[in-house]
């Protein structure tokens, strides 16, 4: 018996690490079920006018900084400009990301082009950790060696700055930061925040003691900042990149759930990934008693699975237990090729 129920959704494939399905012709029983949920739509309409107000913001803004931390003699100044020019780069990747994973699912890209905004996303955190390796070596040179900085240019410029980037940090804020991809733009706004409150700070010691090097610290601790902010983004799409289960789903709890549900007899082949920010999806082999009903079984696993973790995206091919079925590996007559552990059920 197969049961297959229609999408109340766009339809979505297993990824790459998933099981494939056994079809009918194996001789045994099957219900394999896709649960489809939505609320991943890329936002895009709602989400690209805030990110262009600040782009704009910060475009004008860094011109004006370059100017004047040459005229001032400043290496944070200047490295506040280099950050917003990653600022301004992140922003315009995210807008370019979002339109491409809009896009709907067509021919060989079976789940659009929605990871699209992770390579952003991935993109972004290298910038910033490259960024850390030249402001560290520019800014522990300037320690060795100070310039003569102009203190007062640079607390003013450092002032406005924070007034701009709070701006462009509200803005962003307004766009949906479940994506990795506009978390990633927010996230080079908030460190150059930080980095001009640092600015501001270095500026008026200069400016009122004279010391120089507290240009350099300053540089410094904006470079601990990119530095902290770029791995953040490297391993969360790293995560996705990988196939990992989200971050706060743990698999071998959710399969022992699923065992538990009520003439389960056994689940393996459990899959759980990201296929873009937000959008976890499941699949799994479910073998229920004899006997038993294999679409109650199978409803109330997805609710399970939806209530508790959230999880809509859900592939679920469930069979009557047998001897043979349950004999699993090379000597097996499915699942050849086991992956994970197995779960056996309570019944």
């Amino acid at each position: 018996m197969t049961d297959q129920r229609a999408a109340r959704g766009r339809g979505h494939a297993p990824g790459p690490g998933a099981e494939r399905g056994h079809g009918p012709g194996d001789g045994h029983d099957h219900d394999t079920a896709h649960g489809h949920g939505h609320g991943h739509a890329v936002r895009s309409d709602a989400d690209r006018r805030p990110l262009v107000g600040a782009l704009l913001l910060i475009l004008g803004f860094m011109a004006a900084e370059v100017v004047t931390g040459l005229l001032a003699g400043s290496l944070a100044l200047l490295s506040d400009a280099g950050h917003m020019l990653t600022d301004a780069a992140a922003i315009g990747l995210a807008l370019v990301a979002m339109r491409i994973a809009a896009r709907p699912a067509k021919g060989g890209f079976t789940y659009g082009l929605k990871r699209v905004e992770i390579i952003s996303a991935q993109i972004n955190g290298i910038t910033l950790l490259l960024l850390t390796v030249f402001f560290v070596a520019e800014g522990v040179h300037r320690l060795v060696s100070p310039p003569v900085v102009e203190g007062a240019l640079v607390t003013v410029t450092g002032l406005v700055g924070i007034v701009v980037n709070v701006i462009a940090a509200w803005l962003i804020s307004k766009a949906n930061r479940s994506s990795l991809n506009v978390e990633g733009a927010f996230q080079h706004i908030l460190s150059d925040l930080y980095a001009f409150i640092a600015t501001a700070a270095a500026g008026l010691v200069v400016w009122l003691t004279g010391w120089a090097r507290a240009d350099a610290i300053a540089a410094l601790v904006v470079a601990a900042l990119m530095a902290k902010a770029g791995w953040g983004l490297v391993r969360d799409s790293g995560r996705v990149f990988l196939e990992a289960a989200p971050t706060g789903m743990a698999p071998d709890e959710i399969g022992a759930r699923m065992a538990a549900t009520e003439h389960v007899v056994e689940v393996h082949d459990l899959h759980i990934w990201t296929v873009t920010s937000g959008y976890a999806a499941l699949s799994a082999h479910v073998l229920v008693a004899p006997g038993s009903d294999c679409h109650a079984v199978r409803q109330a696993t997805e609710a399970m699975l939806h209530d508790t973790y959230g999880i809509e995206h859900t592939t679920l091919q469930v069979d009557h237990a047998s001897p043979k079925l349950l004999i699993i590996g090379e000597e097996g007559p499915h699942c050849r090729d086991p992956h994970g552990p197995s779960h056996p059920g309570a019944t």
